[in-house]
């Protein structure tokens, strides 16, 4: 895996084992960085070039600047692909990111062989008029948290995030490099993520007519995959069988994962992997 500056973000990139196998464009959550696909890229096993920015206003791409939004970043995933000379692509995201990846290839189609989404993408359901903040907070929980938290130490980081309930019985070092790209500062430590990117793309995610409506104005072949848990490891998920009943685009349920092990788990990358790798089969 190599990691360099492309324009304003910084770019992950797991390379195939052959020059012409298929390309993966991977976009994360709303307070994660590129390492999250860590575990797929893994498994994935140098079959297809996995490449995942960290979005704009987190980690290395925090300098980034404004505006930020969910169009914004969409726009930056086809521009990364015109920076690597790339035609088309198949794009994945996971929660927010599945929002990008949805407008992205909304948007551009003819650059987009197939999404596949990843707990992420499809609508709330919230009123217009609903408090960004208190929603993000009491959806996130401790993920939101820790934007306002320092840390004395890197391990400090890591008992945080290993006492999330969600995380319980993942840590791999894929998952520990993640977290620890996530750190900005030389002690104390703190979230790398920019406060105002996160609630400007929060707010859009629950509200924004675009975004909202992306899953349901795709032309291109996409899969939603969603956990059976919530986002603290709780028997609500984000999806279930009746909130995805008449969506156009197939949805298939991952079983025993939450919001987070159904990509940092392995169960749950696993299944992300086989259907990426299937994506890029299609896609020729």
């Amino acid at each position: 895996m190599s990691s360099d500056r492309i324009g304003d973000l910084l770019v992950h990139v797991w390379p195939a084992a052959k020059a012409d196998a298929p390309v993966v464009l991977a976009a994360h959550g709303i307070t994660a960085n590129g390492l999250a696909w860590g575990r797929v890229a893994h498994l994935l096993d140098g079959r297809v070039t996995l490449v995942a920015p960290d979005l704009r206003g987190r980690a290395g791409s925090r300098d980034a600047p404004g505006p930020y939004g969910i169009a914004r970043h969409a726009d930056d995933l086809i521009a990364l692909l015109g920076a690597l000379e790339i035609d088309r692509a198949v794009l994945a995201g996971h929660s927010m990111g599945a929002f990008v990846a949805a407008v992205a290839a909304a948007r551009y189609p003819e650059r987009v062989s197939e999404a596949v989404l990843v707990d992420g993408g499809l609508t709330f359901g919230l009123p217009p008029d609903a408090d960004v903040d208190t929603v993000l907070a009491a959806v996130l929980g401790p993920a939101i948290e820790r934007l306002s938290m320092t840390f004395p130490d890197r391990d400090a980081y890591r008992r945080f995030w290993q006492g999330h309930p969600a995380f319980a019985g993942e840590w791999t070092p894929e998952v520990e490099a993640y977290i620890q790209h996530d750190l900005v500062g030389d002690g104390p430590y703190r979230s790398s993520c920019v406060a105002e990117a996160v609630r400007t793309d929060g707010g859009q995610v629950l509200v924004d007519p675009g975004t909202l409506g992306a899953i349901h104005a795709l032309t291109v072949p996409a899969v939603l995959l969603y956990a059976e848990r919530g986002m603290l490891d709780d028997p609500q998920p984000l999806y279930n069988a009746e909130r995805v009943a008449g969506l156009a685009v197939p949805a298939v349920a991952v079983p025993d994962t939450n919001h987070y092990s159904i990509l940092i788990g392995e169960k749950g990358a696993q299944v992300v992997a086989d259907h990426i790798l299937a994506a890029a089969e299609a896609a020729g």
